[in-house]
């Protein structure tokens, strides 16, 4: 699974949280959340802590 970082940065806006906070949410340090973020291919389970963290769903944070 691949993200789309233009809707990822939409939902990191729409959370009013930091990444700190985020990663933190996920159950990530902040590096490893930035790491996560700019991999090509995620793990379910990865794209399911980062939908969770930024209150979305896995799907509204995918590629179509």
């Amino acid at each position: 699974m691949r993200l789309d970082l233009n809707k990822v940065n939409i939902a990191i806006a729409n959370s009013g949280l930091t990444k700190t906070e985020i990663a933190k949410k996920a159950g990530y340090s902040r590096q490893r959340l930035m790491m996560v973020l700019n991999q090509r291919e995620l793990t379910p389970l990865a794209v399911g802590k980062v939908a969770r963290a930024l209150g979305v769903d896995s799907k509204d944070i995918v590629e179509d």
